[in-house]
Parts: C-alpha cells; sequence; structure tokens
C-alpha cells in the first residue's frame, strides 16, 4: 500500500505505467479509484500517479479546515516524495481547483494542466442547479457556491452530486447502486473539509497567472456544474485551449470515456510545451 508522508500526513497514491508522470486529482469526495474507466488508456503513454486528497479514502483526515493551498501543496509534496521535478496535472471538477492552485502556486513544477467540468470555486456568478442547492440546505433561487457548512448533510450532497453527474439513467442508477452497495460512509470523511474549503474560495482573480499550457474540457450538459464556468476560466487563463463535447455530462471520463482520453492524450502530445518562469 504505496503512501507519502506529505505535510504532516501520509498521503495514499498509486502509479500505473511509465513515461512523462501525469497526477490525477479527482473531484468531491472521490478517492483514486475514480480514474478507473480511463486509467487503461492514459497509462499505455504516461506513468499516472493517482492520489486519495487529504481526509478522503485512505489518506489521513487531520483535524482542522482544509484549504485549497494546502491541498495543492499536498499534491506537490507528493511529486517531491516520487522524486519528480514536474508533471502533467488533470484536475477534475473540485481538483480542478486544486489543480489551478498547483499551477498558480507552483508553475514551475506544472508542465501542461487540464481542467475537467471544473470552476473557479467561489465566483464567476455560478448558477448552481436547485437540486444541489436543496441538497446543501440553501434556499431555492439562492445563487453561488457559498453556503453554512453546518446545515450539509454529506449523504445527500453525495447522492445529488452522483444523481447530477451522470445524464444516462442506465449510469446514474447503476453509479447509485454501487455507492449504496460499496461505499461506507467513513470513504467521505474529509467530504465536509472539502465542501467548507469550496464555500470560501475562488481563483477567479488569479487565473491569469497560469503560464503552463491548458486544456478546459466540459460537456454542453453538465448539470452539475455549469458550461459557462470553464468558458470563465479558459477566458482568463491566458492562452487556453477550450473544448466543449456536445451533450457531455459532468463525469464526462466515465460516460463519455472514449471521447474524453481522446482530447486529453491529443492535448498532451501537441508540441508546445510548459512556460516555466525563471527562477
Amino acid at each position: 500500500m504505496p503512501k507519502a508522508v506529505v505535510n504532516g500526513i501520509s498521503l495514499y497514491y498509486e502509479a500505473h505505467g511509465q513515461g512523462e508522470p501525469l497526477v490525477l486529482i479527482a473531484g468531491m469526495g472521490a478517492d483514486h479509484r475514480s480514474w478507473f474507466p480511463v486509467m487503461r488508456g492514459f497509462k499505455r503513454h504516461y506513468r499516472v500517479i493517482t492520489l486519495d486528497g487529504r481526509g478522503i479514502g485512505k489518506t489521513d483526515r487531520p483535524p482542522g479546515l482544509y484549504s485549497f493551498e494546502t491541498l495543492a501543496a499536498d499534491v506537490v509534496g507528493l511529486l517531491d516524495h516520487l522524486s519528480l521535478d514536474r508533471a502533467h496535472i488533470l484536475g477534475e471538477s473540485l481538483g480542478g481547483i486544486v489543480a489551478q492552485e498547483v499551477a498558480i502556486g507552483f508553475p514551475q513544477r506544472v508542465r501542461k494542466l487540464i481542467l475537467a467540468n471544473s470552476s473557479v470555486g467561489r465566483g464567476g456568478n455560478m448558477q448552481v442547479n436547485p437540486a444541489l442547492m436543496k441538497a446543501y440546505g440553501r434556499p431555492e433561487g439562492a445563487t453561488g457556491t457559498g453556503f453554512d457548512p453546518a446545515r450539509v448533510n454529506v449523504g445527500k450532497v453525495m447522492r445529488a452530486h452522483i444523481s447530477l453527474s451522470f445524464n444516462s439513467r442506465i449510469y446514474r442508477a447503476v453509479m447509485m447502486l454501487m455507492a449504496s452497495l460499496y461505499v461506507r460512509p467513513s470513504a467521505f470523511k474529509g467530504m465536509t473539509e472539502q465542501i467548507q474549503a469550496i464555500s470560501a474560495h475562488s481563483t477567479l482573480d488569479r487565473l491569469h497567472l497560469i503560464k503552463s499550457p491548458t486544456l478546459v474540457i466540459t460537456g454542453t450538459r453538465d448539470r452539475l456544474v455549469p458550461p459557462a464556468m470553464s468558458d470563465i476560466l479558459a477566458s482568463r487563463i491566458p492562452g487556453a485551449r477550450l473544448v466543449k463535447v456536445e451533450g457531455g455530462p459532468h463525469a464526462l471520463h466515465v460516460e463519455m470515456r472514449r471521447r474524453f482520453s481522446r482530447e486529453v492524450l491529443d492535448f498532451l502530445t501537441r508540441a508546445e510545451s510548459a512556460s516555466v518562469p525563471a527562477d
């Protein structure tokens, strides 16, 4: 069971394949297993590194509030543990916000950046799905991502996330069944901290600091994070490439894994190289 001591915690990770390192950062409440649908294709070309964020899965849950800066520092600490100077970073949904913080705070460590179905966090006039607002305990008609973490029922939020992440009824039914059969509440022990972190965080005014070649990818039918969030990311990150997958859901890397993998691999093999600022 590979673990790294990072920033005072024991962090679980896995590494598969050979080649340039590609770090995959999962979305809210998800652990390293969430990348299974695309793992086979990615590891043919890259050394793919997945991890459980602090408080999630097999990684320690330290006391106190989390911040995205801390979550980003955990990723960089894992790179240090693996003696990797730089890596491609792919973050999905909440993991995309972590990836943004890695690119902003540690630009020299990022080769290329991929932000999948992600957002800037709080801000950007984000219109949240009413079903998700209800799960978070917010009144109908409220906007933005702010909420009172003390009122959040993690179980309801997780079920809402699963329901809204998939557009296919079959996928929704299968994922709900799998969650009820195989997912223990302890697996999401750090989800409350993630919820608190996203309620007070924004990268909106710092996106121009990202220097790595960036792919922003989203589905046009993402019911969890509005595609307009990807428009904002792509417009504010210098030189970012925006791909919108027609009819794509939030869980793009699962429900439309072939298209997702093709777009990511095509981007990673493009000739341009990351712009690394001088020390």
